[in-house]
């Protein structure tokens, strides 16, 4: 069912755009309860297998569904205040959290799963929402430490270049381009109206009220897209960043690839896992700044890199021709 969230003059000037990994390590670990989710993360998953085993993940397997909609608690997964948060000071937020509104949101969750709340660890949840919070806490910093810090620089470098991209569709086309391309479930209308088709059982309205709106762009959330959060918090839209197709892949490259394109052609191809600037590849491979430049244009010409700049900067990627060649295929 769809939310309506309806902008006012003053949310127009309030719109902005943020990473979070404490966002991304929640959705990370819907990921792993959701195998409508799984797709493009079949590569990390299997990697994730013996770290997954050694987690005790059941406090926070309370409260998020494992198929049908429901409801996460919304202090869990909160938006960050900043653009670039840090995770330690987003884990310090969330152990910070009010009890009397956790254990509400708490109780709004197991209320969509009334055999989670009637059972021992939800009646527990409810009745000491202080020390849930600590243990939730708990969880989502070992889960971040096991299933997300280790790729975060490559996550991070994604969602970087996601965020480049979108504002410059909305620098050039404004609302209704961004809006149009940025899911398939979101649509935007000349009367301030944005529509997020959601997984939810029932039809939501919100005025944002001179709040403004937070689009969160998130590698895990891949394809849901996920909206509301009421107050007090921030109104926000989490969807899916481009890129994350071939994001765990695997590099086929090698000698065969090398015989194709050059040895240093071939690994400056390769070495664009992540959106990358000339400088940056030059001092990863070792090679001259020229020598990069010149490998750099022969692969955009061949429609295997496209560009694009970010302040100051121009990163490189993949194109999805680029993806399927190191893909092998």
């Amino acid at each position: 069912m769809p939310l309506e969230l309806h902008f006012g003059a003053d949310d127009l000037l309030r719109i902005r755009f943020a990473i979070s990994p404490l966002c991304e390590t929640h959705e990370a670990l819907r990921t792993l309860r959701r195998t409508d989710r799984h797709g493009y993360h079949l590569p990390w998953l299997r990697r994730m297998r013996e770290r997954v085993a050694g987690l005790d993940l059941s406090p926070v397997w309370l409260f998020m569904p494992s198929s049908r909609p429901g409801y996460t608690p919304d202090f869990l997964g909160r938006p960050p205040e900043v653009p670039l948060a840090d995770f330690a000071a987003e884990l310090a937020r969330l152990r910070a959290t009010d009890p009397a509104l956790a254990r509400a949101e708490m109780a709004k969750s197991l209320a969509c799963m009334p055999a989670a709340a009637r059972s021992p660890r939800g009646r527990a949840a409810l009745a000491d929402p202080a020390r849930t919070v600590q243990e939730l806490a708990d969880v989502t910093e070992r889960a971040w430490e096991a299933l997300v810090a280790p790729d975060w620089p490559r996550l991070r470098t994604l969602l970087e270049a996601e965020i480049a991209y979108r504002s410059h569709q909305l620098a050039s086309g404004g609302l209704r381009r961004l809006f149009t391309d940025l899911h398939p479930r979101l649509s935007w209308s000349d009367d301030g109206t944005l529509t997020v088709r959601t997984r939810t059982d029932f039809a939501q309205m919100q005025d944002l009220d001179g709040r403004g709106v937070l689009l969160l762009p998130s590698v895990f959330v891949w394809p849901d897209v996920i909206s509301g959060f009421d107050p007090p918090w921030q109104p926000t839209v989490i969807y899916p960043a481009r890129g994350i197709g071939g994001l765990w892949q695997e590099p086929a490259g090698g000698p065969a690839l090398a015989r194709l394109l050059g040895a240093n052609r071939a690994a400056v191809l390769t070495a664009l896992d992540a959106p990358a600037t000339t400088s940056a590849l030059a001092h990863r491979l070792g090679l001259a700044i020229s020598s990069v430049s010149a490998h750099l244009s022969v692969l955009r010409d061949a429609g295997l890199l496209t560009s694009r700049r970010h302040g100051h900067q121009v990163r490189y990627e993949r194109t999805p021709l680029g993806i399927a060649l190191m893909a092998g295929g």
